[in-house]
């Protein structure tokens, strides 16, 4: 990947004080002072700069970053051409709002989305700011849309912290406890989880067994939406077996339900194809898009069909800062490396290296439960020797091994017992290399 990126900081992993360091920890101490307690932080450090595959902190440590801000910088943390773009753009006006005075940006990546997101029917986009936000307004639109009040969301979703994104997610702790009541009317399904299920069971068979629950729990009738990550992101990047999503698809169309794709942390080349649902050829009625899409600006989107989104009155759709005009000009321009480089190739690149080294790695020791993913998103769950009983307490002593050796890796799963990489869609062999022998010889330590 080196001979066609050019990088502005050295791609080497470089440690001149323990972590962390004194600086990060005097801020620490400052942010304890100043930041509210709810706030977490995966790493100690705090950084001062990023590019391609590595952070640097403040006390001068270059780390390697598996973990892209959680899926955000794919195109890197300082990308040239959406620096540059962000710059030109807010030379000129950082906002107007697009309700109020609207601009070219946010119709130009409007036009995009039409053109990357699955299916040739005709699309219309809507921009907002988050995830959560993109989750939300589908809803929203699909209850408008059929005239339903019922939405469907399955085991291990995560979709967001807001009210109804929460009762959308199905993870307690940290993400629900205390917070509720939630919003009403919305309904959880089993998920397809390969290596969690019954052995033997199909793809479609959990859809059947979905299927069966939602019409004897809900009606088809009375449903507006299922929404489902086609690979779970914050649930244990959980990828469902062959035929679980065109299954629900079929069956939703046939009963005039929404269906909603929320590729908010799969989209934008991370899985090796735009979307994670072009690989079983899913189209989706709405698909919800956030992270990677905008090189780290804050946007999200939801493009869905025409008939759809046309149907909500004029002003039911949009918000402040919605579709803000650099954060266009950042999407636009993250796009445009996306292409030039090719990434959706280079998220199937990274996943290769990595699927194969890190199986070789399961057969020799007996806390890897299962590796799994696509492309650039990758998993490892860790369980006790020798049974699938996760093990959450050793995931942690991995990753903080791994930090510990200059290397940023996040967990997430149901259970707090899942490893995922999410390194930088722009990242150098070689410093890739290094960050998965660097988590191996974690594993194995804290083995």
């Amino acid at each position: 990947m080196s001979s066609s990126i050019t990088y502005r900081l050295e791609q080497k992993r470089t440690l001149v004080t323990e972590l962390p360091g004194p600086k990060s920890v005097e801020l620490t101490a400052r942010r304890r002072a100043a930041v509210a307690a709810g706030v977490g932080s995966s790493v100690p450090v705090y950084a001062a700069d990023a590019d391609g595959g590595v952070i640097v902190d403040v006390d001068g440590n270059s780390l390697i970053d598996l973990g892209s801000g959680i899926a955000v910088t794919g195109v890197g943390a300082s990308d040239p051409r959406v620096a540059a773009a962000v710059a030109g753009q807010a030379a000129h006006f950082t906002h107007t709002c697009f309700m109020v005075t609207p601009y070219e940006g946010y119709i130009a990546v409007a036009e995009k989305l039409a053109d990357l997101t699955p299916g040739d029917h005709e699309k219309r986009s809507v921009l907002f700011n988050s995830g959560a936000e993109a989750v939300e307004n589908a809803v929203k639109v699909a209850r408008l849309a059929t005239g339903r009040n019922a939405v469907v969301a399955f085991d291990h979703a995560y979709h967001g912290r807001t009210n109804l994104t929460m009762a959308l997610t199905a993870k307690n702790m940290p993400y629900k406890a205390h917070f509720g009541p939630f919003a009403p009317e919305v309904y959880r399904m089993p998920m397809s989880y390969p290596y969690r299920d019954e052995p033997g069971l199909t793809g479609e068979q959990a859809a059947q067994r979905t299927i069966t629950a939602i019409e004897k729990q809900i009606g088809a009738d009375q449903l507006a939406a299922i929404i489902i990550e086609p690979i779970q992101g914050e649930g244990g990047f959980i990828v469902p077996a062959p035929g679980f999503l065109p299954t629900l698809v079929e069956w939703a169309a046939k009963n005039g339900v929404v269906f909603i794709a929320d590729e908010v942390q799969t989209g934008f080349a991370r899985t090796g194809s735009w979307f994670a649902c072009d690989d079983e050829g899913v189209v989706p009625d709405i698909i919800t898009m956030a992270k990677g899409i905008a090189g780290g600006l804050p946007l999200s989107a939801i493009t869905g069909r025409a008939e759809l989104l046309d149907r909500v009155h004029p002003g039911g759709l949009g918000g402040t800062y919605g579709g803000n005009p650099i954060a266009c000009a950042g999407a636009l321009a993250a796009i445009e490396s996306m292409v030039e480089f090719d990434l959706p190739a280079r998220a199937r690149a990274i996943g290769d290296r990595a699927l194969t080294r890190l199986r070789e790695l399961a057969a020799d020791v007996d806390v890897i439960g299962d590796i799994r993913g696509r492309g650039a998103m990758i998993a490892i769950e860790i369980v006790q020797p020798g049974t699938d009983t996760p093990d959450p307490e050793l995931t942690k002593a991995v990753a903080a091994q791994a930090l510990d050796q200059g290397v940023v890796v996040l967990t997430c799963g149901t259970y707090g017992n899942v490893i995922r990489l999410l390194p930088p869609l722009v990242i150098d062999d070689d410093l890739f290399d290094d960050g998965l022998t660097v988590l191996e010889d974690a594993i194995r330590t804290a083995h």
